[in-house]
């Protein structure tokens, strides 16, 4: 799954080329945002595909009836599963027609080993900023005419790497290949070509490590830079 990224800001998501419509709203910096606050997160959306706009994470979908089904439904929607989109009624009227990228600097996920779990910060080789397929809609509430802007991130079967990481559920984020981006964001696919780009990404452009458990204190902060600094443990040589 995929409930934990890093975002990067301005400077550094502008390197989208295609996708460089200025947005100050990606100023800061952030190192580690949860899902389950329901942060907004920079996405490009097929509707309007030359722009980054803040979409808060957790779909809600059109028929949701109040705010709070609305609130209800989101908690379940951090992800959808590539292999059940097109089937479950959260999911199905978007990923056909109103698909995103997620544009994320790396994610966060934990090894399970002997009940204890361990995080690792993955991402790109090249440190670049990289893009994920995701989903979205428009959220109105009828009591207040209030319009949120939702996504969720797909996730697919783990590659090699992520098998080894997320090895209980072993699954990972849909990434999208930059020369797919254009594909992804039309409106016209099929479902089978929706499919075929359903994959997963080729490990031996990622990269992960071990981090300390700061991303899960209930103390300090872990929206800061050290959260992604190595830290190794002798348990995990041992499995390895």
């Amino acid at each position: 799954m995929c409930y934990h990224v890093e975002v990067p800001n301005w400077s550094e998501l502008e390197k989208l080329e295609a996708y460089a419509v200025r947005n100050d709203d990606w100023e800061e910096y952030y190192h580690h945002i949860s899902g389950f606050t329901h942060h907004h997160l920079p996405v490009i959306t097929s509707q309007n595909p030359k722009q980054i706009q803040p979409y808060a994470w957790g779909l809600i979908p059109a028929w949701a009836a109040n705010k709070s089904k609305a609130n209800e439904i989101r908690l379940n929607t951090l992800n959808a599963k590539s292999e059940t989109a097109f089937e479950l009624a959260s999911f199905k009227n978007s990923i056909g027609k109103k698909r995103c990228l997620i544009a994320i600097k790396g994610f966060y996920e934990w090894m399970e080993l002997n009940k204890a779990k361990y995080p690792y910060y993955i991402h790109m080789k090249d440190s670049k900023v990289f893009t994920l397929g995701g989903i979205y809609e428009d959220w109105v509430d009828n009591e207040t005419g209030e319009v949120l802007q939702t996504c969720s991130i797909l996730t697919t079967q783990a590659n090699t790497l992520m098998a080894k990481i997320h090895n209980v559920k072993k699954r990972m984020p849909l990434i999208i290949n930059e020369a797919d981006r254009e594909a992804w964001l039309s409106p016209d696919l099929s479902t089978e070509q929706i499919k075929q780009l359903m994959k997963p990404y080729d490990e031996n452009k990622m990269e992960a490590y071990t981090i300390s458990k700061l991303i899960t204190s209930k103390t300090e902060s872990s929206n800061q830079a050290k959260v992604k600094d190595k830290l190794e443990y002798p348990e995990l040589a041992l499995f390895e």
